[in-house]
């Protein structure tokens, strides 16, 4: 072949090569810059550094003894940055065939969360860990994706104490300007009812960051900064776990509540509300369908009856009415009335259980007998009744540190009642035994005996016993009501006599080796219904000496709620709380 020729054909070849080349370069170049110019300009610009939330872990929660009743655990969040996409379907079909859950699901939910393309977008919460790892083993594959540690809340006694713990879940879109102003980011998790909203402040970790420097494949090159979250605060409650189970046990398949309290310093050492709830159904992804359920059940799981739950008293209100009586010496603690069964005034019956013949006042208290507080009622007035039993703490709230209590309600002359309907001489004793428009709440009424336990001394209930072992100062939560100590003095035999006497009304709590006293309450509700059953008392042992509330919603007779009670204490007994 002639060399000229084999020359030329190669020097074809070469420019032939140069100019595909010269091509391909052209084609990769007007990609790069007209197709995807944009994008690579932002990412060689500022989009290489990538921007990290790092959330704090809340504070433990922990009872009396050191029982852990809120905690938290890793879980792992799948993140997309926006801009850093190349194919959404191929990339959310990456991520479904990892974790099982549809394209249609994942796709959503990035245009929920999606607010600008710089900011890395929650894909899937709590992913498992061996998910996790699969999915940062293919971030070379997908630039955009990339896994955030993060935490759950978990509450391992699960339904134990729940109306006092509350629960926890992200700030919803009604609240979201009021915690912007506190300094919370949309993606914070915060406290919902109980403690964890209540303390939220103290309990809530410390959001800290980092930025990263990515390459082109969205895997990191080098930590840019660097600011550690801090861990919110520990606290510890009032609150026995061991008697939180045994109080809900009692109550297993009743509607009522139960409030045990520490008659010498405030503290509630127990605080249940049936039905109850376990809180880990709103952070636990395979147990939130359980909570829309429970939002339906009209039995209201959610309501804490103790401090929101507000019932007519019954009898147990004959307590401050006797207090005003004698104090406002109507009558003294030997005063009689005759029982026939009933009263009568403006030719209407107001009827009593029983035909107790003549009583005096530590008698009408033992025997809960309605014709004594009619008569004495009818003395006193419905202003003075009411005077008194604001005094007592009812009709207001208590200042538990705990949301959303409630003040109850008692009517008088002037605020007039419920219905705004005139005020009869008949309201003045309906009035008198705890009926009519009368509302008050389990723990208010725990307070009120604790006061008259100890003579009208007042002490503050609460549920935090210390924060990060910052212990609260006591001394602050006492005060003196203004009624002379011999009269609750009275009251107290009373109210001794009600478990002691053969025919007292809570003489089945009658216990050689617990000092009990107390008040019984049967109020009537709703016309269909079975009236509530109430027993308020206090009960001195060799651990401690407590004030108790034992309500039980439409539980009928008062009887009911002493059986319970009965059990209760001798259980404390037994377990050395009392």
């Amino acid at each position: 072949m002639d060399i000229s020729i084999f020359t030329n054909m190669r020097l074809k070849i070469i420019r032939l090569t140069i100019i595909g080349l010269f091509l391909l370069v052209t084609l990769d170049l007007f990609y790069v810059q007209v197709i995807r110019g944009k994008y690579f300009f932002k990412l060689s610009k500022n989009n290489s550094i990538r921007i990290v939330s790092l959330e704090g872990w809340r504070g433990r929660i922990k009872d009396r003894n050191g029982e852990i009743l809120a905690d938290n655990r890793t879980a792992y969040n799948v993140m997309v940055t926006p801009q850093d996409i190349i194919d959404i379907q191929k990339l959310f079909r990456f991520i479904s065939r990892v974790t099982g859950v549809s394209q249609k699901k994942i796709s959503r939910r990035y245009r929920q969360k999606k607010f600008t393309p710089f900011t890395p977008v929650v894909i899937l919460e709590d992913v498992t860990r061996q998910t996790a790892i699969t999915i940062e083993e293919n971030t070379y594959r997908f630039p955009s994706l990339f896994i955030q540690k993060s935490f759950k809340r978990i509450y391992p006694l699960e339904g134990n104490s729940a109306h006092v713990l509350g629960y926890v879940g992200k700030i919803s879109q009604a609240k979201k300007e009021k915690f912007k102003e506190y300094g919370y980011s949309p993606q914070s998790v915060v406290g919902y009812l109980g403690v964890e909203e209540y303390y939220d402040r103290y309990l809530k970790g410390e959001q800290g960051g980092l930025q990263i420097e990515v390459n082109s494949r969205g895997q990191q090159v080098r930590l840019l900064s660097l600011k550690e979250p801090t861990k919110g605060e520990d606290i510890q409650l009032t609150i026995d776990s061991r008697l939180q189970k045994i109080v809900q046990e009692l109550l297993e398949g009743k509607l009522g509540a139960v409030v045990v309290m520490d008659m010498e310093n405030g503290e509630i050492l127990s605080m249940v509300s049936s039905p109850t709830y376990d809180p880990n159904v709103f952070v636990d992804m395979q147990k939130r369908k359980s909570a829309t359920k429970l939002f339906k059940q009209a039995s209201s799981p959610f309501m804490n009856r103790a401090i929101k739950g507000q019932f007519p008293p019954g009898s147990v209100f004959k307590v401050p009415v006797a207090i005003a009586a004698l104090d406002s010496k109507k009558v003294t603690p030997y005063t009689s009335f005759i029982c026939r069964g009933f009263y009568e005034l403006g030719g209407i019956r107001f009827g009593c259980t029983h035909v107790h013949s003549a009583q005096n006042l530590i008698e009408s208290l033992a025997h809960s007998c309605n014709i004594y507080y009619y008569r004495i009622g009818e003395k006193l007035g419905a202003d003075k009744i009411y005077h008194y039993a604001s005094l007592l703490g009812l009709g207001k709230l208590t200042g538990v540190d705990l949301p959303y209590e409630k003040a109850g309600f008692i009517p008088n002359r002037r605020k007039g009642l419920l219905s705004r309907r005139q005020w009869y001489a008949g309201d003045t004793l309906n009035f008198s035994i705890g009926q009519g428009d009368v509302l008050t709440t389990p723990l208010q009424l725990t307070l009120m005996m604790s006061t008259v336990a100890r003579e009208g001394i007042e002490v503050q209930p609460h549920v935090i016993k210390n924060i990060s072992g910052r212990k609260l100062d006591q001394s602050s939560f006492l005060q003196r009501i203004k009624i002379d100590k011999h009269i609750f003095q009275e009251i107290k035999k009373g109210l001794r006599a009600t478990v002691t006497d053969y025919t007292g009304t809570a003489h089945a709590v009658n216990l050689n080796e617990i000092y009990v006293a107390g008040k019984t309450g049967t109020a009537q509700s709703s016309k269909d219904k079975e009236h509530h059953s109430w027993f308020v008392g206090y009960a001195k042992g060799e651990v401690r000496n407590i004030v108790f509330c034992i309500f039980l919603e439409h539980g009928g007779s008062s009887h009911n709620a002493v059986l319970l009670t009965r059990q209760l204490l001798l259980k404390m007994k037994q377990e050395k709380m009392l």
